[in-house]
């Protein structure tokens, strides 16, 4: 049986509704996969959701390394998927993130883990270039908070 990991986006979602979807589906660590952990959304900012979901036993880890840098967010906003694609190639293949990559590894397979970013749907987003990268023999499961 293959290793699961999850991922969600937070995008529409409130907080509250995005951790009561992680208790839903087991998880036990939360990976932060933002270059930046900072949010304008109510509850994403790194401190304020590490402590509310430390507040339910859900670990929180940020590895920025793994984020998408800003040309890569913007093609993300534009819908430039090859240009997306060809940003994080680069950031995977610095020393940092390689370091970073392996240690997700380590986390998914020791427990129940989702990684998370801003956008609703992973396809669209950096978190399924991800996965290729580093995750293929992952049972992946795209988790869908309800729309806020």
């Amino acid at each position: 049986m293959a290793q699961r990991l999850f991922t969600i986006g937070y995008q529409q979602a409130t907080q509250l509704g995005l951790i009561a979807l992680l208790q839903l589906h087991g998880v036990q660590m939360l990976v932060d996969v933002r270059a930046r952990a900072q949010s304008r959304k109510p509850g994403f900012s790194k401190s304020n959701l590490a402590a509310s979901l430390a507040e339910v036993g859900i670990a929180y880890c940020h590895l920025r390394d793994l984020g998408t840098p800003p040309e890569g967010r913007a093609a993300a906003r534009r819908g430039d998927r090859v240009t997306l694609a060809r940003v994080y190639a680069g950031q995977l293949e610095l020393p940092e993130a390689m370091v970073a990559l392996a240690e997700l590894r380590e986390i998914a397979l020791a427990r129940p883990t989702c990684l998370m970013c801003y956008c609703r749907d992973a396809d669209k987003c950096h978190r399924h270039l991800l996965i290729e990268a580093g995750f293929g023999h992952f049972d992946v499961v795209d988790l869908k908070p309800v729309l806020a």
